[in-house]
């Protein structure tokens, strides 16, 4: 079979031509046969293998025109490479796919561009920075340290998946983030120098949700939560500089979090200690951030997107403050208030759907 003639060279030339614009912008590309949002030797392959046919084996007639030809070929040459990744229409672009420096672990940076979306955005209601967590499946539930167990609601362990991808906030939300879209600044710790980069607390579940209403975003389930906190790790503490797959070492939490034993008993500001696998912040320490889930003890059994029950009298807490011990920021460590409670160790971050 002659696949390459003028005709298909000349095509080359041209292909994009049939194609609208917002199909080229589109994130799974119309070149991208096996969606996995790039256009490589797959996709070609695929193209040679329906040539001359309609294409209805593989939806790899791009143009419509009836036929598998040089035309098709020529678009799959033209769109090689990267699928643009889509940017929420909420959220402007800072980084489209994750820089190696930050998400040092390569089955992480495939799976944040295989989802399709940017990686680092910036959302425009509320000026904060966002990363994309994909998809996956992890073991929820107990992890120990060398000095603190688990606690009984830390069990059983069981697996969730998480469907969809989403977005989750680099750091707790700031002082100056509330007080921008609030108009008012509850926080105990915030006539310092550096208060408006500290995160604001004694805000409540209730009061969050005011906060979620103006801005359009949401805090996270808590099995979205542990899922981010933990990265690729099984450990009682997410991954560190030199310990890439985390540790159970209490003595190293500090690397990590603002605790009791390092905090001076205050916050301080966001980002100042290690991140994480995804490049998230203080997920351990600083302040508690709270959960969107209403607090149960954990069922048995494999679940999928849990988001907890529909009512309760207690709200989830997670990650450990600036006067918890180590035990509180254990990836697994789950705490609990009413909603309408609010503490000078209680913040948050948020989330949303792209």
């Amino acid at each position: 079979m002659k696949l390459m003639n003028t005709a298909g060279i000349i095509a080359c030339a041209v292909a994009l031509i049939f194609v609208p614009q917002n199909q080229q912008a589109n994130a799974q590309c119309l070149a991208d046969v096996n969606l996995d949002h790039q256009v490589n030797a797959i996709d070609l392959a695929a193209v040679l293998s329906a040539w001359a046919t309609n294409g209805s084996s593989n939806g790899t007639d791009f143009n419509n025109d009836g036929f598998v030809n040089g035309s098709d070929l020529a678009f799959i040459v033209s769109s090689w490479g990267q699928c643009p990744a889509v940017v929420p229409e909420w959220a402007a672009l800072l980084e489209a796919v994750p820089d190696p420096a930050v998400v040092t672990d390569a089955n992480l940076r495939a799976a944040i561009v295989v989802s399709g979306f940017a990686w680092r955005i910036r959302d425009n209601s509320s000026g904060i920075e966002m990363l994309l967590i994909p998809g996956g499946t992890f073991n929820m539930g107990c992890s120990a340290s060398n000095s603190y167990d688990c606690d009984g609601d830390e069990s059983p362990t069981h697996q969730v998946t998480l469907s969809k991808a989403f977005y989750l906030g680099k750091t707790e939300v700031t002082q100056a983030q509330w007080q921008a879209k609030m108009g008012g600044n509850p926080s105990y710790f915030k006539d310092y120098f550096d208060s408006p980069s500290r995160p604001v607390e004694k805000v409540s579940w209730n009061d969050i949700a005011g906060f979620n209403t103006a801005t359009g975003l949401r805090l996270p389930t808590e099995a979205e939560w542990e899922y981010a906190c933990r990265g690729t790790t099984t450990t009682a503490f997410h991954s560190m500089l030199g310990y890439p797959n985390g540790t159970n070492d209490d003595s190293l939490f500090g690397n990590i979090a603002w605790d009791y034993n390092n905090s001076e008993n205050q916050t301080h500001p966001v980002a100042g200690k290690a991140a994480n696998a995804f490049g998230l912040y203080d997920m351990s320490g600083n302040v508690w951030e709270w959960c969107n889930d209403w607090y149960q003890i954990y069922a048995a059994g494999n679940a999928t997107d849990p988001a907890g029950p529909a009512t309760g009298t207690h709200c989830v807490k997670r990650g450990g403050g600036w006067i918890s011990y180590s035990f509180g920021g254990r990836s697994s460590n789950r705490s609990d208030d009413r909603p309408d409670e609010d503490s000078y160790d209680d913040g948050f971050r948020v989330a949303r759907t792209p």
